[in-house]
């Protein structure tokens, strides 16, 4: 009986082994899925790095041309501001040549029927040789009114 406790004992020792064995194979197994797993992970880890380097670089790049634009928008603004106030300067200054132009020409009117009613006065004696050019000149005066007035007349009934 005892060598049969002892061939039980080493057949128990034998499966526990194999057990064993089994068990670190599995292990083993899993082991190397991890490293596997692990140097993909490790190559994400690096595609990410550089993912990330390059999207520093764009940002600074992009705030690069935020401050070239801004500093140029400004310049632009600047400017524009100025070119208002010009603009504004020449408009008054226009106004202003305009309103002395209108006066000149009102001045220049008077002045003339001043002259022309002084010329009158002077003509009288000799205005028996003029009269007859005067009344031709009024004359053709009132045939183009006439003639002006037709043509208005025959405009609006072609409008109506």
């Amino acid at each position: 009986m005892s060598h049969f406790f002892g061939l039980m004992i080493e057949s128990l020792v034998a499966v526990l082994l194999l057990l064993t064995i089994g068990y670190c194979m599995l292990l083993n197994s899993r082991l190397k899925r991890l490293r596997a797993d692990e140097q993909s992970l490790k190559a994400t880890i690096s595609e990410l790095i550089t993912a990330t380097e390059i999207a520093e670089r764009a940002i600074g790049g992009l705030k690069l041309t935020v401050r070239d634009c801004d500093e140029n928008l400004g310049k632009r603004l600047v400017l524009a501001d100025q070119l208002g106030e010009r603009l504004d300067q020449q408009i008054a200054a226009g106004e202003h040549v305009l309103a002395r132009l209108s006066r000149i020409a009102i001045a220049a009117r008077t002045f003339k029927d001043a002259e022309a009613s002084q010329a009158e006065r002077q003509a009288e004696p000799c205005e028996a040789a003029v009269k007859p050019a005067r009344a031709n000149a009024q004359s053709i005066a009132a045939a183009a009114q006439a003639f002006t007035e037709r043509a208005r007349g025959r405009v609006g009934d072609l409008a109506a």
